[in-house]
Parts: C-alpha cells; structure tokens; sequence
C-alpha cells in the first residue's frame, strides 16, 4: 500500500515526495529493527512451550531460572527496540516538518494574497497529521507488513496445508480492508470537508464578536454554525460505524485463524505430517501473518486522514512553490513607472483597473483620488508588488516590483493598506516589523506619527504587549502604529492607502509632518485619500474612476480644472425666478 498516492505521478513535481525522499533512510532502520521486533514478539510462546516440553518433563529448577532470566531480558530486549523503532519514526517526522514548514507557511501567505476561500490553520493540521502518523502504530504497521510474507513462507516450509490456510485468513482479512476503504472513503472525505467549512467559519465569528455580541446575533450564528458541524458529525459517524463494524470483523477474523490453525496443526501432527510443537508455532505464526493487516484496519481512520491530508497539502506546495532566489538588486531610488496596467482580484479575469498609465519621478509625490470602488486600493496593491497584473507591469526604478525578491525589497517599502493589519507583540516589534528593533528608529518613526507621547505615558513604554491584531489599542491608536511601521527606517518608496481614516485633528496634523519629512528625506510618496487637506502636499494628482485614469498632472493642475468645472456647473444650474 501507497502511503502518500498523491506523489504518485513522479513526472509531475510533487514538493512532498521530494520532502519524503529523504526518511527513507529512516525507514530503512525502522524495517531492520522491526525485523528483530516481530522475532522478539515470539519469545512469550517460545518461553510458554520449553517450560511445558522441558521443565515439567526435566523438573529442572535451573532450567526454569535459566528460562525466566532469558524470557525477562528478551523482553527488556523487546521494549528497547520498540521504544527506538518509533523514536527514528519521531524523528523522521520532525525531519520532515523541519523541510516543509517554511514552504507550507509561504505557501498559505500566498494563497491568503491569491485571495483563496482557505484556512492556513488547515494546512498546519494537515502537515501536523503527516508528522504524527510516521510514528504512530499505523505506520509501523505498514512497515511490518513485508515482514508478514517472510513469517508465511516459514509456514509453508513447516507445512504446506499450514501455509495456505494462513495465506487464505491474509486474504480475507485483505478484502475486509479494501471493503473498510471503499466504505469509509467517501464518509471521511466528506467529514473532513464539513470539519475545515465548520472550524473555518468559527474563527471568523470569533473575529467579529463585537458586531455578534452587541446586536444579538449569537443565537442565529450558532445556529448557522451548528449545520456545518452536524454535517461534520453525521459524515463521522456513518464513517465510525463502517471502520467499527470492520475492525471488529478483523479481530474475529485474526481469531479464528489462530485457533483454528492450532486446530489443523494437531490434525497433521496426528497425521505425523508435522512434528510435536509445530501446531503450536503454527498457530502463532499464523496470527503474526495477520497482525500487521489487523492493526493497519483498525487504524484506518488515521490512515485515511493522512492519505486526504497529503493530497491536500501536495497540492496546496504545487500551486505555491517558493519563490527561487532571484539575483540581488541595487536599492531602488523610487522611480515608479506604470506601463499599460490590467489587473483585477487574483484568481479573477474580470478587470478591475483597465489600462492604467502614468509615471512618477524619484523622490516625487502622487495623491490618488476617486469616488468608492473605483480601483484605488487595487492599484495600491499593485504599486508595492501584492497582487499581479492581468497586463503591463508596475516597474520600480525599472524592474518589476512583483517579481522583486520581497526579503530584499521590503525594507525599502513602507505600506500602510486600507484595512490595518496589526499582530500580537510589543509596540516596538510591530513597528520594527518584527526584526531586531533598532531603538533609535522605532523612536523616531513613532516620533514622526505623533505617537511618542502617548507611548511614553504607558507603563512599559515600547515594549506594551497590543493583543492580537493591536485590539488593546484604539482604532487612531492602531493606525498610527501601522504609519509608524510604513515609515520605519525611512524607506524610499512608501504607499499609503487612506492613512487618515481613523485619525483625529491631532492625528491629522501629525500625518502632515509625517509627509513632510518623507519628501524632505527622498522618499517617493503615494496616497490614497478622500480627504483634501492632504493634496496640497503632493506633486501630482491621479484622478481614478471606475477603473481608469480621468484625469492626472500636477496638483495645481488638476484643482484649477476642478475649480474651473465647478464654476462652469454653477453658471450652467438653473437660477431661481424672482416672483
């Protein structure tokens, strides 16, 4: 049996075979000593049969000593292998979450930006089961299994009628796992799938409980909650009463044969076909033959879980390899060319901005202005390299800025989106971007956003824990730790979508020196604003409506064409009759 199918096709690359090439060393111990294991696991009847054939014929106290010290260190002997069998298994396992955690990470980062329906926590689980299955009893199991062939030929040497009973209960007991399969499959499939949809949609009601809790909508979401993970159950335990059903029918099966092989030793002993304790190693070879099949079965369910959770994972590191180390780049000093752009959401072909041009000089400005939904943020998503264009390229200082390696670009960005993203650690990590923070930077980008007062004032100053996603902070309070973190380091190209949102007077007013010392200091500055106080501080004006560029120049430009057709509108509306 195949325990990863979905690496079947090696003409295809397959990021897990190549992860699990490695283990097969691994195995390779693991088979030796399960050798010994399985001739070890013998001694209790070897040990049952001397004393019945030599101690109460001899009466021999000594043997009897000589027997019980031998059977003890067999035993010894046996747990030591066991215990180092499924440590090499351990670690193989964390061998292979060691090769596969960075990718598996990377990859769901990736699909988070590809804007996939997806749970990363599903593809840590699936990774965490693969992990776990290699030592469990499953596996080695599965490695026992070829040792079964070797115990049948031993029975067919003894006895040939032996042996063909023996290979005749394997075969049973095969069909009853191909059954287990076929019945189990669809069930566990389809439990797994309402299990992630369940899990996927509580952590997004935990998200929002504020909006739950304070318009008493627990009681509708519980119940919306609860059709998923009665689907989940249902499918669970249709799938654990066949796997039940089936591993009992196994251990009837291992039974029976082993009695009744005892039974058909005695008969060819009688028969003088076989010598005196052959019945009895026949019929413990017998369940040895078996023993392997029985616990595949009865873990069935972990099986099946690990075959589903690799072909999930296999095709989650096939979609999103990570990205080949591309040649190193000089700094970019901020020139932004904008050639010809089509773009939309990932995975979509439907054009959000369509044919957008423009370019702006290093250390220029640029206001991008709009009405809603007019593909502002989706340009900005663009400008800093997020999402690909469907056609024509966003270039930074001539190279284009998606295929930029973003280890080596990111610290020359600063990007503040639309929805502030903040994450659980100290102030100082957050604006640091969770590198080793600098002091002296994190003080004067927090200094920059009229932040440094309000930090001095807390007890432990920069190093306050904020909750997961900044939520001991206010909402001005968290974007001005994002702008903080935009501008750490002063780097040379900086986007910034609605920085002003959640600001007050105070907060917008630390916005504009914040702006002022990024022009001041070389930085190429973009924002995207609904609000006119800021525009008299750019260069340049992007006009953008539904999707495309109405209007672009410089600021004054663009304000005395707006104050032009405004005052053209107003000579043009009707005046009221005098009566």
């Amino acid at each position: 049996m195949q325990l990863f199918p979905a690496v079947k096709n090696t003409k295809e690359k397959s990021p897990l075979r190549e992860a699990l090439l490695p283990l097969i060393p691994s195995v390779q111990k693991t088979f030796i000593f399960s050798l010994f294991v399985n001739l070890l696991v013998l001694a209790p009847s070897m040990y049952m049969m001397e004393v019945y054939d030599r101690v109460l014929n001899s009466r021999n106290n000594r043997t009897l000593l000589m027997l019980t010290i031998l059977v003890i260190f067999l035993y010894l002997l046996l747990e030591a292998l066991e215990w180092v069998r499924s440590q090499v298994m351990h670690d193989a396992g964390m061998q292979l979450d060691k090769g596969l955690r960075e990718q598996v990470f990377g990859a769901v980062v990736s699909a988070r930006l590809s804007n996939l329906p997806f749970s990363g926590a599903n593809a840590f689980r699936d990774l965490k089961s693969i992990r776990e299955f290699l030592p469990s009893r499953a596996m080695l199991a599965i490695i026992d299994a070829p040792l079964a062939l070797l115990i049948l030929v031993i029975l067919f040497l003894m006895s040939p009628a032996l042996g063909w009973f023996a290979l005749a209960g394997a075969v049973v007991q095969f069909a009853i796992g191909f059954l287990n399969e076929r019945r189990t499959r669809e069930p566990l499939i389809a439990a797994t799938r309402s299990s992630n949809s369940a899990q996927s949609y509580a952590e997004e009601v935990i998200r929002n409980a504020q909006v739950i809790e304070s318009m008493g909508m627990l009681g509708n979401i519980h119940k919306r909650w609860m059709v998923r993970q009665q689907e989940f159950l249902m499918h669970q335990a249709i799938a654990s009463d066949h796997a039940g059903t089936n591993a009992a029918l196994s251990k009837l099966v291992q039974s029976l044969l082993s009695s009744l092989l005892l039974g058909m030793g005695c008969w060819l002993m009688l028969k003088g076909a076989l010598f005196g304790s052959g019945m009895i190693v026949g019929s413990i070879l017998g369940g040895r033959v078996l023993a392997p099949l029985v616990q595949i079965i009865g873990s069935w369910r972990q099986v099946e879980d690990t075959l589903e959770a690799s072909k999930r994972l296999n095709a989650l590191l096939r979609e999103f390899p990570l990205p080949e180390k591309k040649m190193s780049l000089p700094p970019p000093e901020g020139f932004l060319l904008v050639e010809g752009v089509v773009a939309g959401a990932p995975r979509t072909q439907i054009p959000i901005l369509k044919g957008i041009s423009f370019r702006i000089p290093s250390a220029g400005s640029l206001a991008i202005v709009g009405p809603s939904a007019s593909g502002k943020t989706t340009l900005a998503r663009l400008l800093v390299g997020i999402w690909p264009a469907i056609q024509g390229k966003v270039r930074l200082d001539g190279n284009d800025i998606y295929q930029w390696d973003k280890e080596e670009l990111g610290q020359y960005i600063g990007y503040l989106p639309q929805n502030v993203e903040l994450f659980e650690g100290t102030i100082a990590e957050n604006v640091a971007r969770f590198d080793v923070p600098d002091p002296v930077k994190v003080k004067e980008a927090c200094r920059m956003v009229g932040l440094d007062e309000f930090i001095e004032g807390l007890p432990e100053k920069y190093e306050t824990q904020i909750g997961d996603d900044g939520s001991f902070l206010s909402g001005g309070e968290r974007q001005r730790v994002a702008l903080a973190r935009a501008v750490y380091g002063m780097p040379k190209f900086v986007v910034l979508d609605e920085p002003n949102a959640s600001l007050d007077e105070a907060g917008d007013i630390a916005l504009t020196n914040t702006m002022k010392t990024l022009r001041a200091q070389g930085a190429t500055v973009i924002v995207i604003t609904h609000r006119m106080n800021i525009l008299g501080l750019m260069e340049h004006i992007l006009v953008l409506v539904d999707g495309q560029i109405q209007r672009f120049g410089t600021t004054q430009e663009i304000l005395a064409a707006k104050q032009a057709s405004a005052h053209e509108a107003q000579k043009q509306a009707p005046q009221p009759q005098r009566s």
